[in-house]
């Protein structure tokens, strides 16, 4: 994995806003209703190609193809995993709050209204919201059942969306690419009785995903493994309100099962992102990143994603002062935030920088944005202009920092082909 060795490198999560000519398709998809596969897959070829070109124009180091096959950072596995059905979701289930409970209970009237809004805010306006609120409506809430053993059989999805961003790469300098596929633990299906307990089940998924981890890196690119560990939003199937040493339990056997799926990847071929849940929220049920550091550390990993624009987080740099990061691996902190459309300034970006720079060393920092612009359909986080001016500013918040951090050395280096 390349590292900032001439000057501060930016890269970002991974997700970003869709389109609304594969949104539509998408809302259809979610939905359950027929879609044009052919019109999806031209509309996705198109809509990466421009994206990466996009990414190239703002002047990011290491892109991603905005994960715009999927349909949501996480779900969009189901697909991908023999052994699942999913269910249409139950009115009830459908309209349930978001699985936050602490901050329902905290914050009542908040979550109430922001349930209701946050999937409908930048939807573009060309879809109708009666369209959109139909496809909340048909999709939100909806879980899948194992009905047998967890297999892999994504392989013609994972190789399209390889293909894809191979092609939209073709003729752009970056220094490397990454492609974001989610943690063995992010299926939240009952195993019901084909595992004998969460640990089995946990593993077969890692069995799976490892198809998909390898299949990328087989590929020339950077896998990233996106979602969190138990202990970031004190959430656990089934108990809303686990104690710490729950939650330390469930995140290590998760990271055990990580590490299982990863066995034979390259670690300098692989980077994780932790988030804190990534909503416009309070976020005061936050687990801090010093209680559940050692944890992230001990994924096989070399780079580590984490929120730092966050303003629950944004002090956190300050504990890198006492935990030593390991040697060989990377930070990628968030200096820019997904949850707000004030743009931050350059110099601002420069400052959250050269703090990370200051306690873990200037070439062991890639800046980056504190999670997706938009996780998934109905997650848009910032308005599209909005993302790509914010992208702007940490390209240029990295220059001051470079200019800063290595003074005469700074320059841009002869980039490589990428895939």
């Amino acid at each position: 994995m390349k590292r900032s060795s001439q000057r501060i490198l930016t890269t970002h999560v991974g997700s970003l806003v869709r389109p609304p000519e594969i949104l539509r398709i998408i809302l259809n998809k979610v939905s359950h209703k027929p879609y044009d596969e052919q019109a999806f897959e031209s509309a996705v070829r198109e809509g990466v190609k421009d994206v990466v070109r996009k990414q190239a124009e703002v002047g990011i180091d290491v892109p991603s193809d905005g994960e715009f096959s999927k349909p949501g950072f996480s779900q969009y596995i189901n697909e991908r995993l023999g052994g699942l059905e999913s269910s249409v979701p139950s009115p009830e289930r459908a309209s349930a709050p978001m699985n936050y409970p602490l901050l329902v209970d905290e914050f009542p009237n908040f979550m109430a209204q922001y349930q209701g809004m946050y999937r409908q805010m930048w939807m573009p306006p060309e879809i109708p919201r009666e369209q959109v609120d139909e496809a909340i409506r048909l999709s939100t809430g909806e879980r899948a059942s194992v009905t047998g053993p967890i297999t892999y059989q994504g392989q013609a999805q994972v190789q399209r969306d390889i293909r894809n961003f191979r092609d939209a790469l073709d003729g752009l300098q970056f220094e490397e690419a990454f492609i974001p596929s989610v943690t063995p633990s992010r299926n939240d299906a009952d195993p019901g009785h084909q595992y004998a307990n969460e640990q089995q089940y946990l593993y077969a998924l890692a069995d799976a995903m490892h198809e998909e981890y390898k299949a990328i890196v087989d590929a020339g690119f950077i896998v990233q493994l996106d979602l969190g560990l138990p202990a970031r939003n004190q959430v656990l199937p089934g108990k809303p309100a686990p104690s710490w040493e729950e939650l330390r339990r469930a995140s290590e056997m998760q990271v055990e099962a990580y590490n299982h799926a990863l066995r034979g990847i390259p670690e300098d071929r692989v980077r994780y992102h932790l988030c804190w849940g990534s909503m416009n929220t309070p976020h005061t049920t936050d687990i801090p990143l010093r209680d559940i550091v050692d944890l992230i550390l001990k994924i096989n990993a070399q780079a580590y994603s984490i929120e730092a624009a966050n303003p629950r987080h944004e002090h956190e740099w300050m504990v890198w002062q006492d935990v030593k990061l390991p040697e060989g691996k990377i930070l990628i902190p968030g200096i820019i935030s997904h949850q707000t459309n004030v743009v931050e300034h350059p110099e601002l970006v420069a400052w959250r920088i050269k703090n990370y720079a200051s306690v873990v060393g200037r070439e062991n920092v890639i800046a980056s944005t504190d999670c997706g612009f938009s996780q998934g359909w109905n997650m848009i986080r910032v308005h599209p202009e909005v993302q790509w001016a914010k992208l702007r500013a940490l390209v240029e918040g990295a220059q001051l920092a470079s200019q800063d951090l290595f003074g005469a050395d700074a320059r841009v280096p002869v980039k490589e082909g990428v895939g």
